[in-house]
């Protein structure tokens, strides 16, 4: 297809770097300038040193960082003067202290303490493109979590490390493959076609996060996180509301995570190593049918039974795994040169056998001050992954290991033959793949090279004044291919599948912003920022695949081939500006406006407009509250409000409003057919206006935080596929139709329990509950893909509503039996549209009328909860960490369990009673289409995270300090759901569908054992 929307031609790649060089250009001449040494020490409030903490000198470029003495050396070039020397670090109150620059070229800085701060009101962070401002501002929450928290147990990812850390985020595993798949939601899906992940951004880059799914794996794909190694991170800042995110645009209707990457410190150079081992094994396994006799016959009349030997086939699927992640940094420069280079290899083995992921990489960042007003920056991330995978589901296929498990009779051996070494099919009544085949016989690998890089300038041509440039870049490859072998045991694939696809991403993003603060009075500041963006993104993928290969050639040119291929590229212009006034420090209002083209949308209708508002009010800044006994009570109290609003690109496809043509091959002849979409040219985004309320405040001396927002968002405008008339020569096409709405609470508790010399012990926790509610769906019901034509969306019900046919009962709410003792479905009048089922009885007692169906379930937790407990002992030398997660009152379908107790299966201990004549024979297939019957309560509590270090400082061969590490990932569950993980979603990232249990692969259990080393 051509390019519909090119970039903006070259010469536009020029705006920002011209603005730059006239700004430098236009700007005043700098004054008759000194060389100053400026020495100091940061310290905590106990007067321990703090290393790590950032030294600036407020209205430049110029700043340093502590070493593990909590020592800085700042050389800087300044006109003799008056400066603000401030220090900062994650956790603490910044600390400033004025300083006199004269004659005297070595200062010396008096200590700065920085006392804790359970609250953060003081804490800085980024909520716009460069733009850093104060949390006290704010009119909305923004959570910070540091690298150090994320890197407690070993994650293979960057957001699977982010479980349980803030409140309003529901974070899944889908998949225990070793790279699985995460889904991320912040505040509840906002949209139904698209995704909820959140826009990802990384040091001012905005990456790609898409799942491609280039081999059918059965649901699981890579989230591309997964190439971003955790040990680079130093800390994360998640937007949630979209007041925050609405200066992102028509990108952040989902949230926005930003990730900082380590940076250069100034210093001798500094050597830091670290490598872990990993051991990864199932925790728990489904009870297998284990009874020694089997039916003769499937009619239920016939009792009859022999003798068989039962398999466990779980005990040759899966194995104990063992990884290693190893990682290297270098860091070190002066005060105007700073640099920082890293390099990291990641192996871990799946728990299914022959499968494995591994991930290698380096990163380098450069920093450059020319002069106390100009800064430039420079950085590049390259990584390279790999994975052997085994299929293991079955939503649209049936090669998988674990599919072929569960359609298994287990009463069949499914050892290859030892003479020919044929693998025998393990199902009787129906085609399924020997699961040992899948494992050892089946190639699959994936392959992706990725490159994200940027370049950046910021300038602060005079006080208040700042300038920010960023070009990023962000490049990826990935390939897979996969290899079934002619003859195998695979359904559809009996005579050999060979297959190769690759998808290029190719994603850059020009970011200008200026700021202007302004102190009018002292009681009266302002903060002025304007901003431009252009993002422009391409696609491009291939896919080959043959069938009825030759023997021993894994190659698709080794049989009848079939190709297919796709371009696309978007662009995304858009502009902003926001205002904040500060009066008295303590009364913060602000305003912005943000607009947005998207290509693709219709020309119509392609610019947006998204704005928002906000007002915080540090009450507890006012003198009557400092001098009265709620200033001891509430030494920080903050009352905040927030309105804003955002959109969404992830609904469509770039193409998707007009009506295209697909190529097709008649006999020989080239040719076009017509697709089953009809376009429509007048779709517009979705549009997410929300609102919150809160308040942040501290207790008993700032030893409690506490965190409280109140949340309303409505999604109007959702785009989904309507249904057509046939006559339109068309099946369906994409509408602006259907609102949800998500509504909740967010509470956030921080607080330390005991603080000594000898013992400090931290507790913090969280609760979310969100509910969720979608309505105007057009005849008031959407059935979705990869559910089973059971997942769907139910007018005025939450989305991803569980709906299908349910048993029938009597009026005490026990099964209602047939003549023969079996369950069934119920009859009746099938509600229309608002109104509900009405059961029916015959003259006989029994169900009449049509088969209903109906809500059975819902995958919506009611509430989200974490608790997290860590104590520090021997003056922080050992330290102890516990995490716990929970998700309450939410539905997971069984759809292993259903089919593993099937009489025609039969591998699962469900089907065992009617083996043993507890049950009728014939029960499990009369409840097999009963699908309330398969519906289980998922609620859970993890012991999520579990570690213990300890810290010596030997002293020798240049070692400043060295931890030695035991951590756990999902060392326990306590849960009554009965099969593997309730955590688990075999549709993958999908945003419809989710707790839909159908043999993905389980969580494992996993156990670090390492250090880290500082030289």
């Amino acid at each position: 297809m051509p390019y519909l929307y090119p970039v903006l031609s070259r010469r536009s790649w020029l705006i920002g770097p011209l603005l730059l060089l006239l700004t430098l250009v236009g700007g005043p001449a700098a004054g008759q300038t000194t060389r100053y040494l400026l020495r100091g020490r940061v310290t905590n409030a106990g007067g321990d040193p703090l290393p790590g903490a950032t030294v600036r000198v407020l209205n430049t470029v110029l700043g340093a960082s502590t070493n593990t003495d909590g020592r800085f050396e700042l050389t800087a070039s300044l006109a003799p003067g008056t400066y603000q020397l401030e220090a900062s670090s994650i956790g603490s109150r910044p600390q400033r202290t004025t300083l006199t620059l004269a004659t005297e070229t070595t200062v010396a800085v008096p200590d700065l303490a920085l006392r804790e701060d359970q609250v953060g009101l003081n804490e800085v962070v980024v909520t716009g493109t460069s733009v850093a401002t104060s949390k006290r501002q704010l009119g909305n929450t923004i959570a910070t979590v540091s690298g150090d928290e994320l890197r407690t147990t070993v994650p293979t990812q960057i957001d699977q490390a982010l479980q349980g850390k803030f409140a309003g985020v529901q974070i899944t595993q889908n998949s225990g493959n070793p790279a699985g798949g995460i889904s991320v939601r912040l505040r509840g899906p906002s949209t139904v076609a698209g995704s909820s992940d959140p826009l990802y951004i990384i040091d001012g880059v905005i990456v790609n996060n898409d799942s491609p799914q280039l081999l059918d794996l059965g649901g699981y794909a890579q989230n591309r996180l997964v190439d971003i190694s955790p040990n680079d991170v130093e800390r994360i800042e998640v937007i949630k509301g979209a007041a925050a995110a609405a200066i992102y645009g028509s990108r952040a209707s989902n949230g926005v995570v930003q990730i900082f990457t380590k940076r250069g410190r100034d210093g001798a150079p500094q050597v830091t190593v670290s490598s872990q081992f990993l051991t990864s094994r199932i925790r728990k396994k489904l009870d297998y049918n284990d009874y020694p006799f089997r039916f003769t016959s499937t009619a239920n009349t016939d009792l009859t039974q022999e003798p068989v030997q039962r398999y466990d086939y779980q005990d040759r699927i899966f194995r104990t795994a063992v990884g290693t992640d190893n990682y290297v940094s270098l860091t070190g420069g002066t005060s105007s040169t700073k640099y920082f280079a890293s390099g990291n290899y990641f192996r871990n083995q799946g728990i299914v056998d022959n499968t494995d992921f591994n991930r290698g990489g380096g990163r380098v960042r450069i920093q450059q001050n020319l002069g106390s007003k100009i800064s430039l920056s420079a950085g590049a991330n390259y990584t390279l992954s790999q994975s052997r995978e085994v299929p293991n589901g079955g939503i649209n296929e049936a090669y998988g290991a674990l599919t072929g498990f569960i359609f298994s009779n287990n009463f069949i051996d499914p050892s290859p033959n030892p003479a020919s070494g044929v693998y025998p099919s393990t199902a009787l009544n129906i085609t399924r793949t020997n699961p040992l085949e899948a494992i050892n016989r089946f190639n699959f690998r994936q392959r992706t090279s990725r490159f994200i890089g940027d370049a950046q300038v910021n300038i602060t041509p005079f006080a208040g004044f700042t300038i920010d440039y960023v070009l990023g870049y962000d490049a990826s490859t990935q390939l897979a291919t996969g290899y079934i072998p002619n003859p195998s045991t695979a359904p559809t694939y009996s005579t050999g599948l060979a297959r190769r696809a690759d998808q290029t991403s190719l994603l850059t993003n020009n970011d200008l912003t200026l700021s202007y603060r302004r102190d009018f009075t002292p009681w009266l500041t302002s903060t002025t920022t304007v901003g431009g963006t252009l993002q422009f993104q391409r696609n491009f993928s291939t896919s080959l695949q043959s069938t009825v290969l030759a023997p021993i050639i894994q190659t698709t040119s080794n049989g009848i081939a079939v190709s297919g291929e796709f371009r696309s590229e978007r662009t995304i212009r858009g502009a902003f500006a926001q205002q904040t006034f500060g009066l008295g420090n303590r009364l913060f209002l602000t305003g912005a406006i943000r607009v947005d083209a998207a290509s693709v949308y219709g020309i119509d209708v392609r610019t947006q407009y998204y704005p928002k508002v906000s007002g915080a009010y540090v009450l507890s800044e006012e003198s009557f509250w400092k001098e009265s006994s709620l200033g001891t009570l509430l030494p920080q109290l903050k009352l905040r409000a927030s309105y804003g609003q955002a959109g969404n690109l992830t609904a469509i496809g770039p193409y998707d409003r007009f009506t295209n043509y697909n190529p097709v091959v008649a006999g020989s002849l080239p040719g076009l057919l017509n697709s089953t979409l009809l376009g429509n040219t007048a779709l517009k985004p979705e549009r997410q206006a929300e609102f919150e309320v809160g308040t942040d405040l501290s207790l008993f001396g700032d030893r409690v935080g506490i965190e409280f927002s109140y949340y309303n968002k409505r999604v109007r405008d959702l785009l989904l596929a309507r249904d057509l008339n046939l006559s339109s020569g068309y099946l369906n096409r994409f509408d602006n139709i259907g609102n949800m709405r998500n509504q909740g609470i967010e509470l956030l508790v921080r607080g330390t329990a005991v603080k000594t010399k000898a013992v400090t012990w931290t507790v913090t926790g969280t609760f979310t509950h969100n509910k969720n509610r979608i309505t105007d769906i057009p005849n008031g019901l959407v059935t979705f893909p990869n559910g089973f034509g059971l997942v769907a969306g139910v007018e005025g019900k939450p989305l991803g509503t569980y709906y299908g046919g349910y048993s029938a009962r009597n009026p005490d709410g026990s099964l209602l039996l047939t003549p023969a003792g079996l369950p069934q479905r119920e009859r009746g009048v099938q509600g229309t549209f608002g109104q509900a089922n009405t059961p029916q009885r015959g003259n006989d007692g029994q169900p009449s009328g049509t088969l209903l169906n109906g809500v059975i379930g819902d995958p919506n937790p009611r509430y989200i909860a974490s608790l997290i407990n860590e104590v520090s002992l021997l003056d922080n030398r050992l330290s102890f960490r516990l995490q716990f997660d929970t998700q309450q009152d939410f539905d997971v379908f069984n759809f292993t369990n259903r089919v593993g107790s099937r009489d025609l299966y039969g591998g699962l201990a469900g089907y065992e009673p009617e083996l043993r004549g507890e049950v009728p024979k014939g029960t499990s297939a009369a409840i097999y289409n009963t699908f309330d019957r398969w519906i289980e309560d998922g609620s859970f509590v993890k012991l999520r995270e579990a570690s213990i270090s300890y810290l010596i400082k030997p002293k020798v061969l240049g070692l400043r300090d060295l931890r030695l590490s035991v951590a756990g990932r999902n060392l326990l569950v306590f849960t009554n759901y009965s099969g593997y993980d309730p955590e688990v979603n075999a549709a993958g990232q999908s945003n419809a569908v989710r707790g839909f249990d159908f043999v993905e692969v389980p969580i494992p259990r996993s156990v670090s054992v390492g250090f880290n080393a500082t030289f």
